[in-house]
Parts: C-alpha cells; sequence; structure tokens
C-alpha cells in the first residue's frame, strides 16, 4: 500500500505547508528500511557471539508490513501513509510502554522513589546477591543497573559491549564478550536481559500480566483498538499467586514483545504528549511524563527508557524538545511537546531519519520551536536502540 492522505483542513488550519508535507510523506514512503520482510530472518544475530545458544529466538515473530506512519499536529490528523492500521512488531518501542506502566506502579503505591533499591519490593532470588542488592529501579529504567544474572536462558553477558548503530560500526570487543561489572549507577549498557528483569520485576509488581494492566490502564481508556498483543517467549512463566503468569519483554531481539499498529502508537504519543491526561482524565500520574524525561547522568540522551534529543545528540535535525520511542527496523515514534507534533515512523532507514524529521519540519511554521528561516539541516548518522 503505497498511498498517501493529507488532511487539507487540518494541514490549511495549522499553517503547514501542504506541498511540503506531501513531499515529507513521499520521502518517508520512499526511505523503506533494509530488513527483509521476513523478520525471523533478522533475529537470532547472537549465534555470531562466543556462546551460539544466545541467539535462540523464544517469541513469536511476523512478516513485517511496508513503511508507514502518520503526523498528528495538536493530536489531529494532518497525514498518514503507507497501512497505518497494519499490526506489526516494534521491537523496543516496547520498552517506553514498560516505563509507562512503570509510572501507573508508582501512581499505585506499588513502589516508591526512583531510587530505592528493587530488593525491598520483589524478593525473588533476583537481587540477593552483594551486587545486585544496590540496584535501585532508577538503575533499571537509566540502563544503569549492571545487574547480573540469567533470565530466560539468556545471560546479561549477551549484550556485554554492545555497539547501537548499523552493522559494522562494532568498534572495541565483540558484542558478548565477557567485561568486568561495574557499581550499579556508574555504568550505561543497553541490555535486553536487564530489560526483561525490569518486566519481571513490574509483573510482581502488580500481580497480574502486564498486557492487562496496559489494556485497562492505558489502550482502553484513551480509546485504543485491539489489534495489538504483547508476546512473551515461550518460556517466561511464572507462578504468581499459585497460578502460571507469562512474563513479556521489553522488545523483539528474541522474538515476541509488542505487536501494534502506527495510529494506536500515535495515540499513546499523543497521551504522553498531553501529560498523562485523555479528555480530561489522568491516564500516567502527574509528573511522571516529565520524570521520563530527566537525562542520565551518564548518557544524557536517554532517559527512563526514553531516548532524548539533549543537546541535540540523537538527531541533530531535531529541536532539542523532541524525544522518542525507539525500535529496530526502524520503529520510530517521535514528539515534540514545542511543535505539538507525534509523528510516527515505521520501516525506514535508520540513516535516513535526520532527513525525514528535517523535511516534515521544513513544513512547519517559520519561528515555531528549533525551526527557524534558513535553518540549514544536514544528516548525521546516530546510535539507535533495539
Amino acid at each position: 500500500m503505497n498511498e498517501r492522505v493529507l488532511e487539507h483542513g487540518v494541514i490549511g488550519a495549522a499553517g503547514l505547508d501542504e506541498g511540503k508535507i506531501e513531499a515529507a510523506c513521499a520521502l518517508a514512503l520512499s526511505a523503506e528500511t533494509s530488513w527483509p520482510r521476513d523478520l525471523s530472518r533478522g533475529l537470532g544475530s547472537d549465534r555470531q557471539t562466543q556462546e551460539p545458544d544466545w541467539g535462540e529466538v523464544l517469541g513469536p515473530t511476523r512478516p513485517r508490513g511496508g513503511p508507514n506512519g502518520l503526523v498528528l499536529h495538536r493530536g489531529r490528523p494532518i497525514c498518514r501513509w503507507g497501512d497505518a492500521s497494519r499490526v506489526d512488531m516494534t521491537f523496543s518501542v516496547t520498552k517506553s510502554f514498560l516505563a509507562l506502566l512503570a509510572g501507573i506502579a508508582q501512581g499505585d503505591g506499588l513502589f516508591g522513589s526512583l531510587d530505592e533499591p528493587v530488593r525491598e519490593r520483589v524478593s525473588d532470588g533476583g537481587f540477593d546477591s552483594p551486587h545486585n542488592a544496590g540496584i535501585s529501579w532508577r538503575h533499571l529504567f537509566e540502563q544503569t543497573s549492571e545487574w547480573q544474572g540469567t533470565l530466560w536462558g539468556k545471560p546479561d553477558q549477551v549484550d556485554h559491549f554492545r555497539a547501537l548503530g548499523a552493522p559494522g560500526k562494532q568498534s572495541g570487543p565483540p558484542k558478548g564478550a565477557r567485561r568486568q561489572l561495574e557499581a550499579p549507577g556508574t555504568y550505561w549498557e543497553y541490555n535486553d536481559v536487564r530489560v526483561n528483569r525490569l518486566s519481571l520485576c513490574l509483573l510482581r509488581l502488580f500481580g497480574r500480566p502486564l498486557p492487562e494492566v496496559l489494556a485497562d490502564r492505558v489502550m482502553s481508556p484513551i480509546g485504543g483498538s485491539r489489534t495489538w498483543s504483547w508476546e512473551p517467549y515461550r518460556n517466561a512463566a511464572v507462578e504468581i499467586e499459585g497460578r502460571p503468569v507469562m512474563s513479556v519483554p521489553g522488545g523483539g531481539h528474541w522474538g515476541g514483545g509488542l505487536f501494534i499498529s502506527s495510529e494506536d502508537l500515535a495515540r499513546v504519543g499523543r497521551l504522553v504528549q498531553q501529560g498523562g491526561l485523555w479528555e480530561g482524565q489522568r491516564i500516567l500520574p502527574e509528573g511522571w511524563t516529565t520524570a521520563i524525561r530527566k537525562p542520565c547522568r551518564l548518557n544524557p540522551v536517554y532517559g527512563l527508557l526514553w531516548w532524548l534529543n539533549t543537546g541535540r545528540g540523537y538527531v541533530a535535525e531535531a529541536p532539542e524538545t523532541s524525544y522518542f520511542m525507539v525500535g529496530a527496523g526502524a520503529n520510530i515514534v517521535w514528539i515534540d511537546d514545542a511543535l505539538e507534533l507525534v509523528a510516527v515512523l515505521r520501516w525506514i532507514d535508520r540513516e535516513r531519519l535526520g532527513e525525514i524529521v528535517a523535511a516534515f519540519l521544513d513544513a512547519w511554521p517559520r519561528g515555531a520551536a528549533g525551526v527557524s528561516p534558513g535553518m540549514h539541516y544536514h544528516l548525521e548518522p546516530s546510535a539507535t536502540g533495539t
């Protein structure tokens, strides 16, 4: 599906340049990722690390669709392209959803301060060792926990020395080589095993499957569809109050994770943009959408499982006020409160993200946040999460 749909009335009322909006949509539609349509072929990459079994795919996969997406201005759609209603894997966009559920957990009093040790609330043995005992919730959400252990057959070592970015850009020791762990809170590492451990912790706090919590507390109140699903690994069952419950992963690196449409992603993006309010109803605790965007001291373009644009260090072409949900593929939700913009970009070439961002900004009214007459855009490859 290669169609483009423009909402002419909304575009005109917003003072946007319709011709440039259409050109930006066409660019996003043409900038397709090189990833295969059969996503199962792109998984299990850890077969290249020291232990082949680390690459075993444990969750379901699904063939992907083509590039698609949509853009909202002040919550109203101004354009869409491709099949924005198609449900696809989103990979690490799922991590940002975990951060939203964490806000609900804190609002419900299931844990206290972000700096509270996790072991004060989770007593399943995962935080008993001297090394893991000092891990706080903030450490887990900022990816500075240095949690040590094995979960669902994957050791934390699998993501040691992980390089974020395009294939072939690995420098230094190979991914999966063992390194000496640092004290919690002193080393930043993008580590899927540790995020999955965080997901299990949230499951224990809620005492019910996280997909149920997401449906009841977020997706249903904001009018989301019923087409999305959050898929677990086949070996991720734990016992909760005497019954088996599946723990869900924070990404799709080994299959599973969040399968969702661009339309539903745009709704969630708009919820966050409105500070957690939806039609006057508070969905996320007051202040939580600000908390997730506080830059990590060790990585200022990362917050609480959300990517930031501090110093324009993540996407040079975007304003510093922009922030993102990011998944491999690439799957991007770009939000900018100052521009009153939410854009969902699915299955694009990650190296062209800056070019696409610049094209949409070129259509925005001059003088909007971060956009000024005569601004010159340039593409600079940036690291990305998966």
